[in-house]
């Protein structure tokens, strides 16, 4: 998933598949994946009245972000950039306070999720072509986000490291997340010569197209019953449609898109009943639905008055797009949100409690 938390610094045809094996889902159980962390409640704002303690996972790294639960809830696994010039990288938290690498360290990795079982990782890499990190993008055009159509997506097997290709051709294929019923896996692809979201079985057969409407969608998730996904989706203005769409199409051709203006969306799991949850202008992104299903939590930067858009928070919406909530106050980055199965945590990346200027890393909240 392409991190929005860079702000805060500063990829055709239907594709082969391998098989993967299946596990079967394991069910949330009593864990406490605040173990060995260090407690930070100092760390937490004025008005951030839903976090009822704050643990801090990473620490001493460049950058950690999109850190996402394990079916049992006891893990993470995030992508971490090490230091200045290294690539994303894979890493998972060893429920004890610490980290351990998944990835090999070759090429760029992003948007890790745990397989059903929690044996298993997925994630998106272009180890298969680069040994080392791909060009960054040129911003000339402004702030883009690169789309590596070397990119595909792996399940890797966390005791063994054994990897197993579910996507092998040309083309952008990534942001892969797993349904809770440990059926089907989301993801984006170029294979229909846009950015849209499809469905797979989990060793990346019976691949089914699930948006078709011009713009990028991507970054979804699965609601809790498996029925429904949300996701952000690139938002056109109706004066400058025309326009926006041949910049949107050029800058594709290009393998770039342009992140500053995206909205939350939803629809059913097979495209249907699609609609427009925020309207909010600016970049809206990592919407994860709560627990019930009924709202869905969301980073934003449309409050920020600096038109450079950098300062992100996290706020709750109704999927009606009603009730809009704040979550966080943080005068910079918070973003990437996830309730812990059991809904009793919830993980963030933040640039609260940094060392540095633009040093992001994940914590966990406890949700009240």
């Amino acid at each position: 998933m392409k991190t929005l938390a860079h702000l805060t610094l500063l990829s055709l045809p239907l594709v082969g598949c391998a098989s993967a094996p299946r596990a079967h889902v394991v069910e949330p159980r009593v864990v406490d994946p605040t173990r060995g962390l260090e407690r930070v409640d100092n760390l937490i704002l004025p008005g951030e009245t839903h976090f009822a303690g704050l643990w801090k996972v990473t620490s001493g790294i460049e950058n950690a972000a999109e850190g996402y639960w394990s079916f049992d809830g006891s893990r993470l696994v995030m992508q971490v950039t090490g230091q200045a010039g290294q690539c994303d990288r894979i890493w998972t938290t060893d429920g004890r306070g610490g980290l351990t690498p998944v990835s090999n360290g070759r090429g760029v990795t992003t948007c890790a999720y745990f397989m059903p079982g929690d044996a298993s990782v997925v994630y998106a890499s272009t180890h298969a072509w680069h040994r080392d990190c791909p060009p960054p993008p040129d911003k000339s055009q402004g702030y883009v986000w690169a789309l590596y159509p070397e990119y595909d997506i792996y399940a890797h097997d966390l005791k063994t490291g054994r990897e197993v290709n579910l996507t092998t051709q040309w083309g952008y294929d990534a942001e892969a997340t797993v349904s809770p019923l440990g059926d089907r896996m989301v993801y984006t692809s170029t294979r229909s010569g846009d950015l849209e979201l499809w469905t797979c079985d989990l060793d990346g057969s019976n691949a089914v197209q699930v948006t078709d409407e011009i713009g990028y969608d991507g970054g979804a998730f699965f609601s809790h019953d498996g029925k429904k996904l949300v996701f952000r989706s690139t938002s056109f203005t109706p004066e400058k449609r025309e326009q926006e769409i041949a910049d949107y199409k050029r800058l594709l051709g290009q393998w770039l898109v342009r992140p500053s203006r995206m909205e939350i969306m939803v629809c059913d799991v097979d495209g249907a009943n699609r609609r427009q949850v925020t309207n909010l202008g600016r970049a809206n992104f990592a919407p994860y639905y709560f627990p019930n299903d009924q709202r869905i939590v969301f980073a934003t930067n449309h409050a920020d008055p600096d038109r450079r858009g950098r300062n992100f928070d996290l706020y709750a919406i109704d999927v009606d797009g009603q009730n809009l909530e704040r979550i966080t106050q943080h005068e910079e980055f918070d973003g990437f949100p996830m309730f812990s199965p059991d809904g009793k945590y919830f993980v963030f990346a933040s640039n609260r409690g940094a060392t540095r200027p633009g040093e992001t890393n994940l914590y966990i909240a406890q949700w009240k």
